[in-house]
């Protein structure tokens, strides 16, 4: 066997004997665990999802439920939450910037859309704030034609939606974060 070839089952052996000794630390975030602590799972099935309060009926309520529905899958899948040892208070600003104008019609072909949200978790059981956060989300919608409204109001409706999903997966993995790491 030739020199290169040794050393390089050397280092192979090497790093397999570094894997092997750093196996043991992995441990999957949402495992069950073996000292008797609660899961993750259960931990996120805790946290109680107040209404967002906005004004009945309006777009912004809309979103609210859209993005408390949307995190109340993530939190509790298709299972409603355990009793409740936290609250996750939010609260959410909207904006709509055109990007593209069309120069003959001075429409918009292109737009953004964005939510800005801050939210509090706060314990039950001391009814003080454990963790607060911001987060947002930004996407961009193509309106086709200048003249099509119908397919404008949907192209819309769609950002929004798409932007509520990405807030909710920010705030979800963050909640997990907290959960898991204790800060």
């Amino acid at each position: 066997m030739s020199l290169a070839r040794t050393r390089i089952v050397a280092r192979l052996l090497a790093v397999a004997a570094l894997a092997a000794l750093t196996a043991g630390c992995f441990q999957p975030m949402y495992a069950e665990r073996a000292d008797g602590t609660p899961a993750l799972r259960e931990k996120l099935m805790g946290v109680e999802l107040p209404p967002i309060d906005k004004p009945n009926a309006s777009r912004d309520a809309r979103l609210g439920v859209e993005i408390r529905n949307a995190l109340a899958f993530k939190l509790y899948g298709n299972a409603t939450g355990s009793p409740p040892t936290h609250r996750l208070v939010m609260k959410f600003t909207t904006s709509r910037t055109s990007l593209i104008v069309d120069p003959s019609t001075g429409l918009p072909s292109n737009e953004d859309y964005g939510i800005d949200l801050q939210y509090n978790l706060i314990d039950n059981a001391t009814n003080k704030s454990v963790m607060t956060g911001t987060t947002f989300s930004r996407v961009s919608y193509d309106i086709p034609g200048s003249y099509q409204r119908f397919a404008r109001a949907r192209a819309f409706r769609d950002a929004e939606d798409r932007a509520c999903q990405e807030v909710a997966e920010r705030i979800q993995t963050r909640l997990a974060s907290f959960f898991y790491a204790g800060s």
